[in-house]
């Protein structure tokens, strides 16, 4: 671009800002109703709303227009509508609050719902009791950053996800608090984005759910006290950055849960007081790396189905099994990782021991195939057994072995990038 085209732009764009007005939605007018203003404003006005409870059907925007929120401004959908709707354009809303929109599973009412659209900008909101917070399908390079969703019922299919995105692509979703939803946050079909410092809690399904989303990154995220933690299936391409996964209990719960997923990275992650730190099935050529597994129930569930992934410099401390596994053929590769449990030695002094470590215990074993063998665990009996395997492996794989244990824990602190 020559010097003349950029002036000539750059002008067009500053007659395009002077031209530009701010309308306010007040109890004292002159607008009363968001639906007012929005209908009155023009492409690229803004929109000021007062502090005040604002009750009315859907409002639907169809021009680039700027949504800014006094404090105090509440947008409520009296458990009966969507709040708001934005089809085709670009749109900017920060500051307001939205309460109790619908609830209905055919049409996902949500408080913000957007489709077909470029663009658009959703900052420090609230969330207060909407089925779906912020709803996003066929939309490309939104930004939703700040913002606070809670709900709260007591059936699952009383309640939409805090965050979704159904085909989409270039999201920046950062440093949001998402809790009470069914999914924190729900990805399908979204490619190329990025969650970044977020806090999803205690939400009934999952904290983070990905599904056919190929090449994104999650990092630095709180997965805490879901009922499960993180599922990525069917996915490849995707890097997990230090995130922590804790305290996701359950009968079937889990901190991350991978399901076919295929040339990816799980680096500098902690995984702390889950009932299965990662249960992985159909896993291949994935790097495990630098990340701390404590206190959990197993740490790693690796099934048969997994091949040509690499578990190097992790950590595992205080947990009931390090690994279990269904299956006996190894096809992948366990090296340079920390074993609270290891109890070979170290002639030469080089920090690494001189037997190998086997982290898949007998228990372990049996206990992957045969569940209700859960009833022996701490057992004379149990006790036992796992000091004659130890002296004769018969059911272990004796393949799924780390060849250079360290004796010492990894310093983690140097986070993943």
């Amino acid at each position: 671009m020559n010097f003349r085209t950029f002036l000539t732009v750059l002008l067009f764009l500053l007659a395009q800002l002077a031209d530009a007005r701010v309308l306010r939605v007040s109890k004292q007018g002159p607008f009363r109703l968001l639906s007012q203003a929005v209908r009155a404003a023009r492409a690229g006005d803004t929109i000021s709303i007062a502090a005040g409870v604002y009750s009315e059907p859907n409002v639907l925007i169809q021009k680039p227009l700027f949504l800014l929120g006094e404090k105090g401004a509440v947008l409520d959908g009296q458990g009966k509508h969507e709040i708001l709707t934005i089809a085709k354009t670009r749109v900017t809303v920060q500051g307001l609050t939205f309460r109790r929109s619908g609830r209905s599973n055919m049409d996902d009412y949500a408080g913000i719902k957007v489709h077909d659209a470029h663009g658009s900008r959703f900052i420090n909101n609230t969330f207060d009791e909407t089925f779906f917070g912020i709803h996003l399908s066929n939309t490309d390079s939104a930004y939703i950053a700040g913002n606070r969703l809670k709900a709260t019922a007591a059936n699952e299919y009383e309640l939409g996800n805090g965050i979704h995105l159904w085909k989409c692509r270039w999201a920046r979703i950062e440093n949001n608090h998402i809790t009470g939803h069914r999914d924190g946050i729900y990805f399908e079909f979204v490619t190329n984005s990025q969650i970044t410092r977020n806090q999803s809690r205690q939400n009934m399904r999952y904290g983070l759910h990905f599904m056919f989303c190929d090449d994104n990154t999650y990092e630095s995220n709180v997965f805490s006290k879901n009922g499960a933690g993180v599922a990525v299936m069917y996915t490849k391409g995707v890097r997990m950055l230090n995130n922590l996964f804790e305290e996701n209990w359950g009968a079937a719960a889990y901190g991350l849960l991978l399901k076919d997923i295929r040339d990816s990275e799980v680096r500098g992650n902690r995984f702390l007081n889950n009932t299965s730190g990662i249960y992985m099935e159909g896993t291949s050529r994935t790097l495990f790396e630098n990340n701390l597994f404590r206190g959990n129930g197993w740490a790693i569930q690796l099934q048969a189905s997994c091949d040509g992934n690499t578990l190097r410099r992790n950590n595992f401390a205080g947990n009931t099994f390090d690994i279990a596994t269904n299956g006996h053929v190894v096809l992948n590769t366990v090296n340079g990782n920390y074993w609270d449990k290891y109890q070979g030695y170290d002639l030469n002094r080089d920090g690494v021991g001189d037997v190998p470590y086997y982290p898949v215990s007998l228990f372990a074993s049996l206990s992957e195939q045969i569940p209700s063998a859960m009833l022996l665990w701490r057992s004379f009996l149990v006790f036992m057994l796992e000091r004659a395997e130890k002296v004769m492996p018969a059911i272990i794989p004796v393949d799924l072995r780390d060849n250079q244990p360290q004796l010492q824990p990894h310093d983690l602190h140097q986070r993943s990038r």
